[in-house]
């Protein structure tokens, strides 16, 4: 602990005298960097868990938890099996459901989209579908008189709720005069915006005895949908799903499904931090700098202190003091500032756009309507405890050096 007389010159010295401004300035810029290397990081950090989080609620919203397939190709029994995948302690729902791929032709040109072959009351269990309707209603879809679609398709072919939109199959019919492709209109009854763009832009929901009989699965579907209670355990369903279907299926989840793209914000997300982190060392650095300086211009005073009976250590105490305010306050300051720019991200994205007249994320090409945050208090500490360790290293070596000077020879060449 340091003693009074301590904590008082250490505390004097901050102040700088007649000759030392430039050495004070060095270490408000010091202090300065560290707390905007802990504020970038708190920010960047909030910004980078928050859009992780948002989009893992929008794909858990719109994905399975997990596929089951069956090896063969078709699910024949799927209603059985269905019954027996609910049965399955935290199995929320399990719907069958046909997935397939069309070329879609609607006023204006042809475009690649996604049929999703699924029954009215498991669509209606898709909670972002549903808030998403932006026209149309559930119950054409229901009695299976037509298609729901993504809005952002419906406006590349020029379609609206009542026009027709061709859907032509991969699979082809045989006719007199040879194959063809399976083609049929549907009525559009209802159009969608979950704002993804992948979604939006190429998912066609259409009833699932409709997509039976367009491509020709008969009694059959390809895939069974399952969700959990909680995502985050289906690893642990895993085994109860085999031993429940049993083991000519094959099951995938959605962290397999989405792990290249989770893994890569998880590898960005670590690149980030250790760039910014270099803000912080580069601070640290003229902690080194600046600490020097004030070591070297009160030589005199040191020696004087060590004449008058202070210790080697009183002075390493002293200027470890010194440089470590630096690095508290300037941590604080980072971490205070930090922790609400994220709070307050939104209204001051809005104030930049209202200052400058233009819009920063446009919602026409980001999914984004509004900047997420996650402040997560873990990850603020490691920033803290780093900056702050950061700091208190780069004070060792000054201090030290201050304590080893010697008052003779300090007094001597004053």
């Amino acid at each position: 602990m340091l003693s009074t007389f301590e904590r008082m010159v250490a505390l004097r010295y901050l102040w700088p005298g007649r000759r030392e401004t430039f050495t004070f300035l060095v270490a408000m810029f010091s202090l300065l960097g560290i707390a905007f290397g802990v504020f970038t990081l708190i920010v960047v950090m909030s910004v980078m868990g928050g859009f992780r989080e948002e989009l893992l609620t929008r794909v858990l919203g719109l994905q399975p938890h997990v596929v089951v397939r069956a090896l063969d190709g078709a699910i024949y029994d799927y209603g059985p099996l269905a019954e027996k995948a609910r049965a399955v302690e935290g199995v929320e729902t399990a719907a069958p459901v046909i997935r397939a791929e069309v070329l879609a032709r609607g006023r204006r040109g042809v475009t690649g989209a996604l049929v999703y072959g699924i029954s009215a009351p498991n669509l209606a269990r898709k909670e972002r579908v549903m808030h998403g309707l932006t026209a149309g209603a559930i119950q054409p879809y229901s009695n299976g008189e037509g298609v729901i679609v993504g809005h952002r398709l419906a406006n590349k072919l020029r379609l609206e709720i009542g026009d027709s939109i061709r859907l032509i199959a991969p699979s082809v019919t045989a006719t007199a005069f040879g194959s063809v492709p399976r083609a049929r209109a549907y009525e559009i009854v209802g159009t969608f915006n979950v704002d993804m763009s992948e979604y939006d832009s190429g998912f066609i929901f259409m009833p699932l005895r409709l997509a039976q009989i367009h491509f020709k699965f008969r009694d059959s579907v390809s895939s069974l949908e399952i969700t959990a209670d909680n995502p985050d355990r289906v690893r642990e369903l895993r085994p109860a799903l085999w031993q429940a279907l049993g083991r000519d299926v094959r099951l995938s989840d959605w962290q397999q499904i989405n792990a290249t793209y989770f893994s890569v914000l998880e590898v960005e997300q670590r690149v980030m931090f250790l760039i910014l982190m270099l803000i912080v060392l580069v601070a640290a650095f003229n902690i080194i700098s600046s600490m020097i300086m004030l070591v070297k211009s009160k030589g005199r005073q040191i020696a004087i202190l060590r004449t008058v009976g202070a210790t080697r250590g009183q002075i390493m105490r002293i200027f470890f003091m010194n440089g470590a305010l630096i690095g508290i306050v300037g941590t604080l300051v980072g971490v205070v500032g930090g922790i609400l720019f994220a709070i307050y991200i939104e209204p001051i994205r809005e104030a930049v756009e209202n200052l400058f007249g233009t819009r920063l994320f446009p919602h026409e090409f980001y999914f984004l309507s509004q900047l997420p945050t996650r402040i997560d208090g873990g990850e603020i500490a490691v920033v803290a405890i780093v900056a702050l360790a950061l700091s208190f290293l780069a004070t060792l070596y000054p201090a030290w050096r201050a304590a080893r000077i010697d008052p003779v020879e300090a007094l001597r060449h004053d």
